[in-house]
Parts: C-alpha cells; sequence; structure tokens
C-alpha cells in the first residue's frame, strides 16, 4: 500500500517519482540506516535496497563492486531485512528489496514472503525471476501483500508486455537499454511510444532505470514516465567516501536534492 499511497501523492503534486537504490550493507548495515535517512531527507521518495549476491549478471562494475563489498561486510538476507526493521522505526517511505533469485529461493520464498513484510518491505524486484517462472514465488508475496514488481526492456513484444500485466503489481520498471546498469553520459529518450503501449495494458505507474545519472535526464524522463531510478551514480557516491560518514551523507544529500527537484513537472 506505502507504493501505491505514494504514487498518488505524486501525481496530486505533479512530481515523478524519484527511485534511489542503493546495495544494502555497502559500505556496512548500520551506515545503509543512515544512508536511507538522508536519501529520504534529501527528496527521494521510493527505496531500492540491493540485495548482494556474488554473481549479480545485471548489474555493472559499481554495483558488483557495492555487492563485493556488502558480502564481505557480512551482509546477509536475514541482516538486509534487520536493516528495513531498523529504517522502519522512524520512516515510513516505501521500500523496495531489488536482487536475484537465488538468495530468496534458498531463504525459502514463504518464510521470505512473511519476514520481509513484518519487517518492513513493500516490494520485491527479483532481476533474473521472468513472469513466466514466477508463479511459485508471486503465491506467497499476494498472499501476505507484497508488490512483485516486473523489467521490460526496449526489446519487450506486446505478448510479453501482456504477460507482465497479468503478474505485476506495484509499478513496472522499463530497462531503459539492453545492458546493464551503469552511469551513461547521454541516454535514449525515445522510449515514450513504449511507455504509452504499455499503458495501453498494465494499469500501474512505468518508471525508467539503467543509465539514468543526472538531473537534465531525470527532466526529460520525468516528462513521459512515472518515476525515475537512479542506482549507480548514487553507489559511486558511497564507494568514494569510504567509510567516511559525514562526507558520504553531504554528498548524497547535495546529489539526491538536485535529483528531487528535476522532478517536478511544473518546472
Amino acid at each position: 500500500m506505502r507504493i501505491e499511497q505514494k504514487f498518488k501523492e505524486l501525481r496530486e503534486k505533479e512530481k515523478t517519482a524519484l527511485v534511489t537504490y542503493i546495495t544494502a550493507g555497502d559500505p556496512s548495515l548500520r551506515l545503509t540506516v543512515d544512508i536511507v535517512a538522508e536519501l529520504e531527507k534529501s527528496g527521494a521518495d521510493i527505496i531500492e535496497l540491493g540485495v548482494p549476491f556474488s554473481d549479480p549478471m545485471a548489474d555493472g562494475p559499481t554495483i558488483q563492486r557495492a555487492s563485493e563489498r556488502a558480502l564481505r561486510s557480512g551482509t546477509t538476507l536475514t541482516g538486509v531485512l534487520e536493516c528495513v526493521r531498523e529504517i522502519r522505526r522512524n520512516s515510513e517511505i516505501p521500500i523496495i528489496l531489488f536482487g536475484y533469485y537465488n538468495p530468496f529461493f534458498s531463504y525459502g520464498l514463504q518464510r521470505f514472503s512473511e519476514q520481509a513484510y513484518e519487517a518492513g518491505v513493500d516490494g520485491v524486484l527479483v532481476v533474473d525471476l521472468p513472469p513466466e517462472e514466477a508463479n511459485e514465488f508471486k503465491i506467497h508475496t499476494d498472499r501476505i501483500g507484497l508488490d512483485l514488481i516486473f523489467l521490460l526492456a526496449p526489446t519487450s513484444t506486446t505478448e510479453r508486455i501482456k504477460l507482465v500485466a497479468q503478474q505485476a503489481s506495484g509499478f513496472v520498471y522499463l530497462v531503459s537499454v539492453t545492458g546493464v546498469t551503469g552511469e551513461r553520459p547521454d541516454m535514449d529518450y525515445s522510449l515514450e511510444p513504449l511507455v504509452e503501449e504499455i499503458r495501453r495494458y498494465i494499469k500501474l505507474p512505468v518508471g525508467i532505470g539503467f543509465g539514468v545519472s543526472m538531473p537534465h535526464q531525470v527532466r526529460k524522463i520525468g516528462r513521459f514516465a512515472d518515476a525515475v531510478i537512479v542506482g549507480s551514480a548514487i553507489v559511486k557516491i558511497i564507494e568514494k567516501n569510504g567509510n567516511d560518514e559525514g562526507k558520504t551523507l553531504r554528498e548524497l544529500g547535495e546529489f539526491v536534492k538536485k535529483l528531487s527537484e528535476a522532478c517536478y513537472k511544473s518546472l
């Protein structure tokens, strides 16, 4: 419900949702809690919390390194859920766990769904779980009340869009490129017809990610998308500053404020 409510609030404000991604446990779970608080204070509307995995095949070098650092620091799925519980002590920002199927499957799909909901997770995006194979997971997420978010790409056919329409909840994540995550100096802004095609079949918000890293990109995409997702550019700030918490939070705050300002459609 938090995700649905957030999009409703933002439509009234004429603001595109700013979804910010960080890898949980990079550089530590304790600092992750503080980073989420800073992101929210600076204008982030939804948090994507990456579950670190040893083979993050959809991610570029920046987020791959973040996963490696988080795993070295001892981050586990149990620890990520505890991190969400800690965030929930002071925040109602929508939280999506972004990860790969193996950790969720190994944890136990029913056990994970129940504990994620209890911790305060709102949705799950499983990068390598196609809708054709999602029913085993979806049974549990639907029963417990978690949104299951799916990916579409520039290569997605009408048949694929219809298939996602049957399974998705929360919002639809449209990948801007046929490639991995990472900052790009410029983007293809010709996705608007595809977004319109998706909206013919799916009555959910459409968010665009992979490659979005600068305010002018956010502004252009926000003219036709319901959300923009920024990840690698944020993770790079965390990587650059290491365990210097003060500098990390200050630079993240300054950067996210600029992104958030670019989300207002009237500006």
